[in-house]
């Protein structure tokens, strides 16, 4: 299973110190530290992805939830229209769809306010990953200058340099920057049961609702 991308991206943000300390004792610590910089570049990438994504979804429920409001407001109208032609049944038939469409509005108000938040919450992973990608940067320069700076060092000695002594002055730099610790907490989510017998009951509290409604419309328009 590929790695979730709250996870991917906590994992960048908080560190990975072990490893990267690990690779600089190797051979290639400047590519392993390169390499870092990439998968920071791929994330931010997949992040702004699924940031369209959301906004996307986001202006559709908007969208959406105002067709909503206007078609709750036009059966109003049509509703006391049927009436004062003595269509109850038509009244009836209107009222019950104005029941389904105040049954969607709270869940796609939800669903705005729902997307706005995971807005805000990937917009921050797009800032925290460029901001570790200036930093993992301005340590790599610095490596980059503390290798070169041994390397002049030695030269005059007539030995030939120490890769490990080089990586050990600037690692000490770049542990700052990679030590930090986070984790991202992921909850549960458990679909509602519906029993047959809850079904039923709320099939006659619908109907009493509609009764109601063209109840307190008729005692309206009768004034």
């Amino acid at each position: 299973m590929s790695e979730g991308l709250s996870s991917r991206v906590g994992r960048i943000i908080s560190g990975g110190l072990n490893a990267i300390l690990d690779a600089v004792e190797d051979a290639a610590p400047e590519a392993i530290m390169d390499q870092s910089i990439r998968e920071i570049d791929d994330a931010i990438e997949e992040v702004r992805g699924e940031l369209g994504k959301v906004i996307a979804a986001k202006h559709l429920a908007n969208k959406k939830l105002s067709d909503k409001n206007s078609e709750h407001e036009d059966l109003s109208d049509k509703t006391e229209i049927a009436l004062a032609e003595g269509r109850e049944d038509l009244a009836e038939s209107a009222v019950s769809h104005q029941l389904d469409i105040e049954a969607q509005i709270p869940v796609l108000e939800q669903s705005i306010a729902d997307a706005a938040e995971r807005e805000r919450e990937l917009e921050g992973y797009v800032a925290a990953l460029q901001a570790r990608k200036r930093e993992m940067k301005e340590e790599l320069q610095r490596f980059r200058d503390a290798r070169d700076a041994t390397r002049m060092d030695v030269s005059g000695q007539g030995t030939e340099p120490s890769v490990g002594h080089g990586v050990s002055k600037a690692t000490k730099a770049f542990e700052r920057v990679m030590e930090r610790q986070g984790g991202v907490a992921l909850g549960d989510m458990t679909a509602p049961k519906t029993a047959a017998q809850l079904q039923e009951l709320e099939a006659l509290a619908r109907k009493n609702r509609v009764n109601e409604r063209l109840a307190a419309i008729k005692t309206r328009l009768n004034k």
